[in-house]
């Protein structure tokens, strides 16, 4: 599920959506916020240009939607079913939730995006070992 050439590995991980072998991302860590969605230009394994053109990634805008209400409803979820929290403190979770993962929800739109239009080649992978 999780393995190297699923899409889903490459979306979790951040990896190359071609090769998955470099992280697209030029810091590994989303809560530097100053590098946040800072990308390499292209892959150093199989040379893979990220940015397929100019303003490739506004198109994330359009994933990160539903990505951010998939948070604030397990954030929901959480807190009135588990917690059983009145509905001012679900509604501060929610606002938090969104607020403390948004470095996370940026990357992930970003990875679903690129995904959308670059596929797994067993072929590039191979090509470092």
């Amino acid at each position: 599920m999780f393995n190297k050439g699923t899409k889903l590995y490459s979306i979790l991980t951040g990896t190359c959506p071609k090769c998955h072998e470099e992280s697209m991302f030029v810091n590994k860590n989303p809560y530097v916020l100053s590098e946040a969605l800072q990308m390499h230009e292209a892959c150093s394994n199989c040379g893979t240009k990220y940015k397929m053109e100019p303003s490739f990634f506004y198109g994330s805008m359009y994933v990160s939607y539903p990505v951010g209400i998939a948070f604030a409803t397990a954030a929901f979820v959480i807190s009135y079913f588990v917690f059983k929290a009145s509905i001012h403190v679900i509604f501060i979770s929610i606002i938090a939730t969104l607020i403390v993962f948004m470095p996370i929800i940026l990357r992930l739109s970003r990875n679903i995006w690129i995904n959308f239009f670059m596929h797994y080649d067993k072929s590039l992978a191979k090509k470092n070992n």
